[in-house]
């Protein structure tokens, strides 16, 4: 299912897509009041401990966003969400600091608009 939307992690030996959804944007925007503080959150944290649990949580809510897509596309064959303690299980906290840098991605793709100008636009030049 891997889209230009979506940036690819591996847990425990497993891939997931962290995925940027209406849904996930909807849990971070009630967690930190929107997507742009969420940068901040995630650059500024001076508490090792809550950073940490941070990132476990984006990681958690964006790579389930993908199975939750897929289960929703396959209700016969549903695969297993993802746990907050699993990751937390499954990863180091160096990990997790590369982690930070997919979450930042995954964000990007999902709020990157693409803008493609037609060849005979109304707005093109006369001359």
């Amino acid at each position: 299912m891997a889209d230009e939307r979506s940036t690819l992690i591996t847990i425990g030996g497993n891939e997931y897509e962290m995925l940027l959804t209406t849904k996930a944007t909807k849990e971070i925007a009630k967690r930190y009041g929107g997507l742009s503080n969420l940068g901040d959150k995630l650059m500024k944290s001076e508490n090792f401990e809550l950073a940490l649990d941070e990132i476990v949580w984006l990681i958690t809510l964006l790579a389930n966003q993908s199975v939750l897509v897929y289960n929703l596309q396959n209700p016969k064959a549903k695969k297993e969400l993802l746990a907050e303690e699993s990751v937390e299980l499954l990863t180091s906290p160096f990990e997790l600091a590369e982690y930070k840098n997919a979450i930042m991605d995954a964000m990007y793709k999902g709020t990157k608009r693409e803008v493609e100008s037609e060849p005979d636009s109304k707005n093109a030049q006369v001359g």
